[in-house]
């Protein structure tokens, strides 16, 4: 979750032990968020959770101190790759009906249709055994993830763009006047939808709004 901070909130309450008390949410902060390349020491203290390397990773900060582009640049770029491995690992088998099906066919009558079943029947699917398959043969960060099936038959580009936007809106935001957006399901078109909103009020923050990653 992205937080955008409270104004009057200090930067010393800004533990994850607290995060409850302010937020109402239970998580750790998360070095989800890249500092600018070129952090003066003054504007160091101003970040929070700032660790060493380059880019430099941290949990948040001043938006004008966060490299939000140069964030959304990399996980495109990263996304290409991954897209290319996975048309490699799928090609000659057809599309596969996506995860979110089988959930909620299976939350409309779970007597009917138990989760157990809904899990059998989605990996069942070539294009998802495809993928398994590679997973076990090839293990490791970076590769296809049968949780974004979707957004992979969705396309190349369109795939880019999920993760570009999903790389600095992560998957739900609390805005700084407790307002929660975050998408109804994890199916893609509810995804999309939290992107649209999440990206638009981003484009709204003052330079100066401060930016908390949490993970839970």
């Amino acid at each position: 979750m992205v937080i955008c901070l409270p104004d009057a909130l200090p930067a010393q309450a800004l533990t994850g032990h607290q995060l409850d008390t302010h937020f109402g949410v239970t998580g750790t902060l998360a070095p989800h968020f890249w500092a600018v390349a070129q952090l003066r020491v003054w504007q160091r203290q101003q970040m929070i959770g700032l660790r060493k390397g380059r880019p430099a990773p941290c949990a948040g900060g001043p938006v004008r101190l966060l490299d939000l582009q140069g964030m959304r640049h990399a996980a495109a770029v990263g996304a290409g790759i991954r897209y290319q491995i996975w048309q490699q690992v799928v090609h000659g088998t057809r599309a596969a009906n996506p995860w979110p099906a089988f959930e909620t066919r299976h939350l409309t009558d779970p007597d009917r249709y138990p989760l157990d079943t809904a899990i059998a029947d989605f990996h069942a699917q070539p294009r998802v055994h495809a993928m398994r398959l590679h997973a076990a043969g090839a293990p490791g960060p970076g590769q296809p993830a049968i949780g974004e099936l979707e957004m992979y038959q969705a396309g190349q580009m369109a795939y880019q763009h999920y993760r570009a936007a999903s790389a600095v809106a992560g998957d739900a935001m609390l805005t700084a006047d407790g307002r929660k957006i975050a998408p109804a399901s994890d199916a893609l078109a509810h995804r999309i939808t939290y992107l649209e909103q999440a990206l638009a009020h981003l484009d709204t923050l003052d330079p100066d709004q401060r930016l908390l990653a949490v993970a839970f």
